[in-house]
C-alpha cells in the first residue's frame, strides 16, 4: 500500500547532523503529500506560522491567523491559507507565486502539531494557496498549552532594529515559552528534501539565553530528524518568530545561527543535548499585531 512516504527524505545536511548526534529515526514518516488526518486538523487551528525568504535568500518567519477555517486543504497536495501577511509585516513583500514556503501549524490548546514544506502557487485576492512536497507530524514534547481566543489588533508603529535590540525586546526573550524559527536547506539540497522549513522551540521562560547580540538555544531530544540543525549546518541564515500571547506583541529577527554540539554552555539546562548560538543581524518588533490573545487564566 502507498502512504506517500519519500523513500529518503533527508538532505546532506540532516544527514550529517543524525551522524553527529549518535543516530537518526527508526522511521521517518515524511510524505509527498497530506495525509487526511493532517488535512482535517490544520481547519481547526486560528493561527499558522510561515517560513519564507527575502529577495537575498535569508528566511523570514511570520505568523497568520484569522477564524477557524482559515487554513483548508482542497486536496492532498495543497492547502489553501485565507490571509496575507500585513503590509507593516516585514515577510509581506516576499510572498509570491513560485516562492519557496514552510508552514507549521500548531494546536496550543492540545499540543498538536504537523508540518508542511511546499511551494507558493497563487497568492491573490488575500489568500495564498501552496502546493506541498513535504507532509510530516512532530511530538508534542516542550509546547506550552494555552488557550487562544480572537482579539482585534491595535495598530502602531514596527520598531526596526539592528544588532542592537530594544528593551521591550529583550523582556519578550527572558520571558518566552514558545519560539518558531525558519530554516532553508539551501542550494544544494535535492529537489525532493528542499525548501524551507518551519519548527518550533518551546520551554520554560529562560530557556532562551540572550548575551548582547548573542541568543543561545538549546536543543531538546526531539524527534531525530535534525531538520532544523541540519538545515543550520549547510544554511547558517535564520529567523526567528517570538510571539507574546498575552499582548499579542510580535519580535522576527534574522541572523545567522552556529551548532554547538560540545561545551555549548548551557550545562545548567539537563536536557539540552546541544545548542546552537544565534547572532542577530537585524529584526523588527510589532507591538500587539496578532489578533489572538491567551484566554487561559
Amino acid at each position: 500500500m502507498n502512504d506517500h512516504r519519500i523513500p529518503e527524505p533527508f538532505h546532506a545536511g540532516e544527514l550529517l547532523a543524525q551522524r553527529l548526534a549518535g543516530g537518526g529515526p527508526a522511521g521517518a514518516p515524511i510524505r509527498d503529500q497530506m495525509p487526511e488526518q493532517h488535512r482535517h486538523f490544520f481547519p481547526l487551528l486560528p493561527f499558522v506560522c510561515v517560513a519564507l525568504a527575502d529577495e537575498a535568500g535569508w528566511p523570514i518567519a511570520t505568523v497568520l491567523s484569522g477564524e477557524k477555517g482559515f487554513v483548508t486543504s482542497p486536496n492532498p497536495n495543497q492547502l489553501q491559507i485565507a490571509g496575507l501577511p500585513d503590509r507593516d509585516d516585514p515577510a509581506h513583500a516576499h510572498l509570491a507565486s513560485g516562492a519557496q514556503v514552510g508552514i507549521l501549524g500548531i494546536d496550543m490548546a492540545t499540543r498538536r502539531r504537523n508540518r508542511a514544506n511546499g511551494r507558493v502557487a497563487h497568492a491573490s485576492g488575500g489568500a495564498i494557496l501552496v502546493d506541498i512536497n513535504q507532509s510530516f507530524g512532530n511530538c508534542p514534547k516542550y509546547i506550552r498549552v494555552r488557550q487562544l481566543g480572537p482579539m482585534e489588533r491595535q495598530k502602531s508603529p514596527v520598531e526596526a532594529f539592528g544588532t542592537e535590540l530594544p528593551a521591550d525586546a529583550r523582556l519578550l526573550i527572558a520571558s518566552c515559552e514558545t519560539m518558531f524559527v525558519a530554516t532553508s536547506s539551501g542550494a544544494a539540497a535535492p529537489s525532493h528534501a528542499a525548501g524551507l522549513d518551519m519548527s518550533h522551540r518551546g520551554g520554560e521562560a529562560g530557556f532562551l539565553k540572550l548575551d548582547g547580540k548573542v541568543l543561545t538555544v538549546p536543543d531538546y531530544p526531539g524527534n531525530r530528524f535534525f531538520n532544523t540543525v541540519g538545515n543550520l549546518l549547510v544554511e547558517p541564515r535564520a529567523s526567528l518568530l517570538i510571539v507574546n500571547f498575552d499582548t499579542g506583541d510580535i519580535l522576527q529577527m534574522q541572523g545567522t545561527a552556529k551548532v554547538l554540539w560540545e561545551n555549548h554552555g548551557m550545562h545548567e539546562d539537563v536536557r539540552a543535548q546541544r545548542a546552537w548560538e544565534f547572532h542577530i543581524a537585524r529584526g523588527w518588533l510589532r507591538r500587539a499585531a496578532l489578533a489572538l490573545r491567551d484566554t487561559s487564566s
